[in-house]
């Protein structure tokens, strides 16, 4: 099935290891008459010239001001629980990395492709991974009648944002398909079996699934946030 080929290949990187509390972009704070870090500062303002110049590869009328995502408390996993709570706790972990990947953004450079050749955006990665989270649980395991996540301009994952879109509507929409995730995961036992048609997978596989597919692209997040602001650590 075209869906289930939700990654494009070539673009899968580490998960970083650092842990650290997210911070608000080093160039918006350089755009804001705030000091960044020393460390960061040279990045920051070579971040802000490209804010300023505009930059290539960006077909979105976004603005530079900072969107209204804000960062979200995360947990860290639990490393003695059973098997359901080590997967919800893992898999929720990555969840909130995501948003706080973003946060502090401001829409023009969540909307920049920044890493060339790749086209990936981060708001691209963010709406990919909200149909991926559709896909796998409400649709395919729980066999709910709810629109098709990729569309025919985009059959492949859905990568590309409308043009008429924004950071924080897409991270709102990412937010709310991962609680339904959540209870479409509560609502049964790791051994069922999925209920749409054709499917074979139990649900402890559409969780192992997801949280590949959720380090992968907090992994493309690592780079892309690095290269537009600098801003470093999981």
């Amino acid at each position: 099935m075209v869906g289930r080929q939700s990654c494009v290949a070539g673009h899968g990187m580490l998960l970083s290891a650092p842990m650290r509390t997210p911070r608000t972009s080093a160039a918006i704070r350089a755009l804001r008459g705030v000091a960044a870090p020393a460390s960061l500062r040279g990045r920051a303002d070579d971040s802000a010239a490209r804010l300023a110049e505009g930059g290539a590869g960006l077909p979105y009328a976004a603005t530079m001001d900072a969107s209204d995502v804000e960062p979200t408390s995360r947990h860290r996993p639990p490393d003695n629980a059973g098997e359901r709570d080590t997967l919800a706790g893992v898999l929720d972990f990555l969840r909130a990395t995501v948003v706080n990947k973003v946060a502090g953004l401001t829409e023009r450079d969540a909307f920049r492709e920044s890493v060339p050749p790749s086209t990936l955006s981060a708001a691209g990665v963010v709406k990919h991974l909200t149909g991926v989270e559709r896909f796998w649980f409400s649709i395919d395991f729980a066999d709910a009648d709810l629109p098709w996540p990729w569309t025919e301009q985009d059959p492949h994952g859905n990568f590309r944002p409308d043009k008429a879109e924004t950071l924080a509507g897409i991270v709102a929409d990412y937010r709310s398909e991962c609680q339904r995730s959540r209870e479409v995961a509560d609502a049964a036992a790791l051994d069922d079996v999925a209920r749409s048609d054709g499917m074979t997978f139990k649900l402890r596989y559409a969780m192992v699934h997801m949280i590949e597919e959720t380090a992968r692209h907090c992994g493309h997040l690592d780079l892309l946030r690095e290269r537009i602001d600098g801003v470093t650590g999981e």
